[in-house]
């Protein structure tokens, strides 16, 4: 699986303006809900926020992988958002939370929802991916820079 077939140009934040992890999800989950009508926002933000009551899905190094299924999906779909001065996650290192990808896959996807949880973690441990993309200039350049790591794998 690659990302980009599960993450359009038009799902990337460039500049997130929530500071704190509701208004991050929320954020995130009205991008998804804006260009996919079998998503409804406020539902996609309480699923999300059921999982984090599991635990924080903000893995530590800048990171949060918030994920979650809904039904009536046709397959799993991504949002990325970036906030450069760092939001409160509830990261496991402690540490603000910059770079957020949104993961939601159908109800009976465990596969696919694995796979694409697999690949974005694998992607992001690369801390100079992570710092490219802290450093790009607007969504396309962020979108870029998503693409060539992708390419790589």
């Amino acid at each position: 699986m690659k990302i980009l077939d599960i993450l359009p140009p038009e799902h990337v934040v460039a500049d997130l303006s929530g500071t704190n992890k509701l208004e991050v999800l929320d954020e995130l989950a009205g991008v998804l809900a804006a260009h996919h009508p079998e998503i409804p926002k406020d539902r996609l933000v309480e699923v999300l926020l059921e999982r984090e009551k599991l635990g924080s899905t903000a893995i530590g190094e800048g990171i949060a992988i918030p994920h979650g299924k809904l039904p009536k999906l046709s397959g799993v779909v991504a949002a990325f958002g970036r906030s450069r001065s760092g939001v409160d996650f509830q990261s496991l290192d402690g540490g603000l939370t910059q770079l957020f990808f949104l993961l939601v896959a159908p109800e009976d996807a465990s596969g696919a929802h694995l796979k694409a949880l697999a690949r974005v973690s694998r992607l992001l441990r690369d801390k100079d991916f992570r710092q490219r993309l802290l450093a790009a200039e607007g969504q396309e350049q962020i979108y870029r820079t998503i693409r060539e790591e992708d390419d790589k794998y």
